[in-house]
């Protein structure tokens, strides 16, 4: 086995090699673009973009460093293949590929190639790395005829999964470009068009799948997805952090990561609520409550309004105001943009009445016109149209409905819960906040006809000096009318727009601050968790319908969530989505798995528990305490596992403060609550923060209590038992659920 390592040792470094030369390529024209120094603004501009290009490709070549290489295929006809995370190609030799992207077609086999089916492919080799070492090779013989084959229900590369499968968590996401499995693979490499609802139990590897899928559309569709851009979406803060290394090791870097209550630009939704309140706030009947509730901020007077203009009483009548609110509401146009039509109504109806003081009959169309003007100046005028039609924020809006019972009553008439959601302003938003604040930036609309004025002045602005620039090269008498000058080459449109800034953000960072930014393809995961108001907000991002979700119906644990597929895409796609499912469990033991199955079979739900592809022969166990001794008994296992590996404390809500402070006092260094530092190696979290993560032991503390406190507790109770890839205990004073009693 030296022999085959050395080897591989060889062929690596080289491969090394031709990394660091392009790595160092790329450096030295970075810094050299850095020095570049000019006063001429095209030459500006195009020393920004290289500066981004070469940023990018030496972000490109850092991520990729560690596993560079880690597979082989040798084929039938005596060649071979090696295959790794980026391509790479001998420019010397008719670029001759040293390195398959695993992303390639030619790389297919080496995920899909069996014994029955093995596609040219003699032998495939695992290729094991740590940092630029070779640690050791394991071999999968495919050629019938050739010795023993290694397979186990249809795992592809066992070995190197078990061990992939076995290594201890460092709290942080590893990609599985190594070991990627058939069914996976099919996913992966699926079409860019449509919707792909991709359904999967917990450990099937539902995140890996979508991540490397986004790799993969990226590097297939690599022209049209630069240019818009992808959208994957977390459940939560911890979970992007969890997953932040996958998609860079990949060699990807341009993806925007973000959680539900980030999908309104520049409000980032974290604040905690009732699950209640989310519930209503996710109800596609707040459409129309927010219909409501803006047409409620377009005003009548109740009693004629006295305005004191230049010390001349003027009044506006209800009738008045009526007539201009229907002319306004009448052109269709958002609460917004109609606002310019109610103020010049308004205005003008008091014009007529300052005309008819001054006497209608010696005024011409002139004397009215600056009458208008005027009026439309003074405070007075303004603070009445902004009092019957003002100028609305999403964030204002929003804010003032909240704090208003009589708003919300005259928006949700029909919701008997609806004081739920108020509040005082002032507070920060939370999660179900950002789609309702990006469906009333919808209603409202932004009237941006003076900044489209002001824009449009400035280009006028520099065509005309670019036009002198112009006539003064013309100036000379002398000039040869044989030779082409500037005016031949180039008119003052064009010369002015070279002067133009351009943005040299990524799509992903330019997408992050434009609410009406539209991606190329969209991912979610734990899509099961969305509100319907959510699902509008994605919809808008994505009129493609270019979208992959993940997500596991037995799994939802938001009010809000999503029971069935076909109910939450109909409003969308009708039919036109397809499936696919996901049914081998990599992560969860067959042990734990026996356990949840039965929390799964009393939850009702319509889906198979996936099967497992391992056992640890260490069985789910279970200890039974005083109540005044749980969070002591929990900090005292925890101090005692600390170890390789992580261990996670998932506990009801009303229990983390205190098991927090137990086990912090035992183990200094854990986290508590939301948002923890994963790479510590004991957490203490709910249910809900747990989501998508995975740990190497878990510890469950009043499983009765998780059920009861959540509103989906038997939807809790299963995510929690499968977080674990080693082993799983149960700590409790009161009885457990009936679905565990297999644990008494």
């Amino acid at each position: 086995m030296s022999t085959e390592i050395d080897g591989e040792q060889e062929y690596v470094s080289l491969l090394y090699a031709h990394l660091d030369d392009l790595r160092a390529d790329a450096d030295t024209r970075l810094a050299k673009t850095l020095r570049e120094t000019s006063s001429n603004p095209q030459a500006m501009t195009q020393r920004d973009a290289a500066t981004v290009h070469y940023g990018e490709r030496l972000a490109h070549y850092n991520a990729v460093e560690n596993g560079l290489c880690f597979g082989r295929l040798d084929f039938s006809d005596e060649s071979r293949s090696y295959i790794g995370r980026i391509g790479l190609f001998d420019e010397e030799d008719d670029y001759e590929p040293l390195l398959l992207d695993w992303r390639a077609p030619a790389a297919r086999p080496f995920y899909l190639a069996t014994a029955a089916s093995p596609d040219g492919v003699r032998r495939r080799r695992h290729i094991r790395t740590s940092r630029r070492k070779v640690t050791g090779v394991d071999d999968e013989v495919l050629d019938l005829g050739a010795g023993e084959q290694h397979f186990h229900e249809g795992v592809t590369g066992e070995v190197a999964l078990l061990s992939a499968l076995n290594a201890s968590r460092t709290g942080r996401m590893g990609d599985i470009v190594e070991t990627i499995q058939a069914e996976q693979d099919e996913i992966i490499r699926s079409g860019l068009n449509g919707v792909l609802v991709v359904q999967g139990g917990p450990g099937t590897g539902k995140t890996a799948v979508a991540l490397h899928r986004a790799a993969y559309l990226l590097y297939t569709f690599r022209e049209q997805l630069s240019r818009r851009g992808v959208l994957i979406i977390g459940p939560n803060a911890t979970f992007l952090r969890y997953i932040g290394q996958v998609l860079p090791s990949l060699g990807e870097t341009g993806v925007l990561l973000q959680t539900v209550g980030e999908l309104y630009p520049g409000e980032n939704g974290t604040r905690p609520e009732p699950a209640e309140a989310a519930e209503i706030k996710g109800r596609l009947t707040m459409v129309d409550a927010l219909r409501r509730a803006v047409k409620d901020r377009q005003e009548l007077p109740e009693e004629p309004m006295v305005l004191v203009v230049e010390r001349e009483e003027m009044v506006l009548d209800r009738d008045t105001v009526a007539a201009a609110r229907n002319r306004a509401r009448r052109s269709r146009r958002t609460h917004n943009e109609a606002r310019p039509i109610f103020a010049g109504e308004i205005i003008a109806a008091l014009a007529r009445q300052e005309a008819e003081r001054l006497g209608a009959e010696f005024l011409d169309e002139a004397d009215l016109a600056d009458i208008r003007r005027e009026l439309g100046e003074e405070q007075a005028v303004r603070d009445a149209i902004e009092q019957l039609w003002p100028q609305l924020s999403p964030q204002q809006f929003l804010s003032d409905l909240y704090a208003s019972p009589d708003r919300l009553a005259t928006a949700m008439p029909d919701v008997p819960e609806r004081d739920l959601l108020l509040r005082d302003p002032g507070l920060g938003w939370t999660a179900a906040d950002a789609a309702l604040l990006d469906e009333a930036a919808e209603l409202l609309g932004v009237d941006d006809a003076a900044e489209r004025a002001e824009a449009a002045r400035r280009r006028r602005e520099e065509q005309d000096y670019a036009q002198g620039v112009l006539d003064i090269l013309q100036m000379e008498d002398d000039a040869d009318p044989d030779i082409l000058t500037a005016y031949d080459l180039i008119d003052a449109g064009r010369l002015a727009a070279r002067h133009d800034d351009e943005d040299h953000r990524t799509a992903a960072e330019r997408a992050a601050a434009d609410r009406s930014w539209t991606f190329g393809h969209v991912i979610v995961d734990e899509a099961q968790e969305l509100s319907a108001m959510a699902w509008r907000v994605l919809m808008r991002r994505c009129p493609s319908r270019s979208m992959t979700l993940v997500g596991d119906v037995a799994q939802t644990g938001d009010l809000a969530g999503a029971d069935s597929w076909s109910d939450t895409l109909a409003p969308y796609v009708e039919d036109r989505w397809r499936l696919a499912e996901l049914t081998v469990n990599y992560r969860t033991p067959a042990e734990v798995m026996a356990v949840a199955a039965d929390v799964l079979a009393e939850l009702a739900a319509d889906v198979e528990p996936p099967r497992s592809v391992r056992e640890t022969g260490v069985p789910p166990w279970t200890r039974k305490v005083d109540a005044d001794a749980v969070a002591e008994t929990v900090a005292r296992l925890a101090a005692d596992n600390v170890g390789p590996g992580t261990l996670a404390v998932l506990a009801p809500e009303s229990l983390v403060a205190e098991i927090g402070a137990a086990v912090v006092a035992s183990v200094p260094d854990a986290a508590v609550g939301d948002q923890p530092d994963l790479e510590n190696k004991v957490v203490v979290l709910t249910v809900r923060q747990s989501k998508g993560l995975e740990f190497d032991s878990v510890l469950l503390v009043e499983p009765a209590k998780v059920v009861a406190e959540s509103p989906r507790g038997l939807n809790d109770l299963y995510v929690a038992l499968t977080r674990a890839t080693q082993q799983v205990g149960v700590i409790h004073a009161d009885e457990l659920p009936p679905s565990l009693v297999k644990l008494s």
